[in-house]
């Protein structure tokens, strides 16, 4: 297609050159990204890679097509979920509104069970550095768990069998 004058990809043709070049954990992570900014569409996705059954690297495409998920806000989101998916959790849901006893939405949680009431969270940077965004997650936090939901919440210092430790002590207090 051409945008202003310049050849571009459409967010079809975009997600499969990703999924094709990138490692699967990058190319989710910017697939994600651009589910979320776009119409993208996955049936067009994988319209694409039946069209070009021999590509180079479409076997790879293939495999990281199935985790797409646009409800991903960030790449560490992204790498979250691809983390509780590699050690054997079923995919979580993600933007998961949390509603109190009068109907009011009191929290969106980045990801989780909601069956099981047991969600994770990624929190960056912001979350502890600017004061406002911390005191509305200390009162989330409360009004989240007085609903009945164990939240576990991860930071970049996090490693992925810290992560994997804590979703698995959580789970069993749930299924």
């Amino acid at each position: 297609m051409v945008l202003d004058g310049v050849r571009a990809t459409n967010p079809a043709r975009t997600a499969l050159d990703l999924a094709c070049r990138y490692p699967r954990g990058a190319a989710v992570a910017a697939i994600d990204a651009l589910a979320r900014a776009t119409d993208l569409k996955m049936a067009d996705v994988e319209l694409l890679a039946d069209r070009y059954k021999g590509r180079r690297g479409i076997r790879r495409a293939r495999s990281a097509l199935t985790l797409v998920d646009a409800g991903a806000e960030s790449p560490r989101e992204s790498w979250l979920r691809l983390v509780l998916v590699r050690a054997g959790f079923p995919p979580p849901q993600t933007q998961i509104p949390v509603y109190d006893e009068y109907g009011q939405i009191v929290a969106e949680l980045d990801m989780g069970w909601e069956q099981l009431k047991l969600a994770v969270e990624y929190d960056g940077d912001h979350h502890w550095t600017d004061r406002r965004q911390f005191r509305r997650d200390i009162t989330r936090s409360e009004a989240v768990a007085h609903l009945g939901w164990i939240v576990i919440r991860v930071t970049a210092e996090d490693t992925e069998g810290g992560v994997i430790a804590r979703v698995s002590a959580a789970w069993p207090r749930r299924t």
